[in-house]
């Protein structure tokens, strides 16, 4: 991938000296669906699979940018003085997002770029490809910059580049675990604090598969930003009689105790799937040290009916594809990954069971919907950062 990238960067920019190589990942999320923004638990791991950035110095204040996955588009261009917002800019819109908030945090970039992204994460699956090109600008400007900017920080920087430069009201999750991503290991991070702490995901005799229902979904476009008023809806009427910064606050008992506070059962209803995900979380990463893995996996299962029955994100495509996974005998667990409303599935697959499980899984899924499903069998990887000289050689 890396190769190509660089090609397309001779053709589009030209023969350069000095070029530098970049990368971040995607991630996947095991389970923690939808509680970010809730002050919950996520336990998300970062992919081999992720966006190359290749770029070159300018000596004036013009950023140019191409995308191999959207080479219909062409070069997109901006000035460092004026960066807007601009909707047949598309892609291009997450790195200005970036460069926005770093110029607005005072660093000193003075000068632009020649910027060629590709990446092998699928669009609009879930994956967090937007996240992904956020962060690999994020560490191309700080790395060349030498700004000093933690992967913490960077994490929180590109956030605010989502939520007020694109308009997508995104928890931390995607950029936090994409920024702070280690190799086999899943990350429990306490969104409401950012305390975090790595668990090791050895993935001996097991798959992680990521299935694409090839159901398109955007996210700004997506009714996430509605759940996110249902919650607050069920939190405001929380505080009517509680102290709470955040539903996660709650145990399920304390949630069953105080849940008739809510007025709006579709309200409730969100504000459950959240209090219970938080629990089955904490619950999934305890399993998974004492290396009960099929209980772990159980849990995947619990975690996508409360997101299909209480959450409604799911829909035909993500349910056919997850029951498809849960009736295979290799299967340790499988559920939703992501915002939901198409998208992929994570399922955990007993590893020589993996061929039979993608046929077999890929044909139910077709017979039920009419769809081909894609699979991407992923290890886990780390995170953002600048390809080192051993990448790159291993890359070439």
């Amino acid at each position: 991938m890396i190769e190509n990238v660089r090609m397309a960067f001779q053709q589009h920019f030209g023969q350069r000296e000095g070029l530098r190589y970049f990368f971040a990942p995607g991630r996947v999320n095991l389970i923690g669906e939808h509680i970010d923004y809730n002050g919950g638990h996520v336990f998300p791991c970062t992919l081999t699979l992720g966006t190359y950035a290749v770029a070159a110095k300018r000596s004036d204040r013009r950023v140019r940018m191409y995308s191999l996955n959207f080479e219909g588009e062409g070069v997109k261009e901006m000035d460092l003085s004026e960066i807007a917002y601009v909707e047949a800019d598309g892609w291009a819109n997450y790195p200005k997002g970036v460069f926005r908030q770093l110029i607005e945090a005072g660093m000193n970039i003075n000068e632009g770029f020649d910027i060629v992204y590709g990446g092998n994460i699928p669009n609009g699956a879930g994956l967090s490809s937007s996240a992904s090109i956020e962060l690999v600008t994020a560490v191309l400007v700080n790395e060349w910059y030498s700004l000093g900017i933690s992967k913490v920080d960077l994490a929180l920087l590109t956030q605010r580049a989502e939520n007020e430069f694109i308009g997508v009201n995104c928890g931390i999750m995607d950029q936090f675990s994409i920024s702070l991503g280690k190799e086999d290991h899943a990350i429990l991070l306490n969104c409401d604090t950012l305390h975090y702490e790595y668990s090791p995901f050895q993935q001996s005799g097991l798959s992680l598969v990521i299935a694409n229902t090839n159901k398109q979904r955007t996210l700004a476009d997506s009714k996430y930003n509605e759940r996110r008023a249902e919650c607050q809806a069920a939190l405001d009427d929380l505080r009517k009689e509680m102290d709470l910064a955040h539903l996660c606050e709650l145990t399920v008992d304390e949630f069953d105790q105080h849940a008739h506070l809510i007025q709006d059962e579709t309200s409730r209803k969100r504000a459950r799937h959240a209090v219970t995900e938080n629990e089955r979380t904490l619950r999934a990463v305890q399993l998974l040290k004492d290396g009960k893995i099929e209980e772990m996996g159980a849990l995947l299962k619990a975690s996508h009916l409360s997101l299909k029955n209480d959450y409604e994100v799911t829909g035909i495509e993500l349910d056919a594809l997850a029951e498809a996974a849960w009736r295979h005998p290799g299967i340790i667990g499988s559920r939703m990954t992501g915002a939901g409303f198409g998208g992929c599935t994570v399922s955990i697959v007993k590893e020589e069971q993996l061929d039979s499980f993608i046929e077999e899984t890929g044909a139910a899924y077709l017979k039920e919907t009419g769809m081909r499903a894609s699979f991407y069998t992923a290890g886990i990887g780390g995170g953002a950062r600048e390809l080192t000289k051993e990448e790159m050689e291993w890359r070439f």
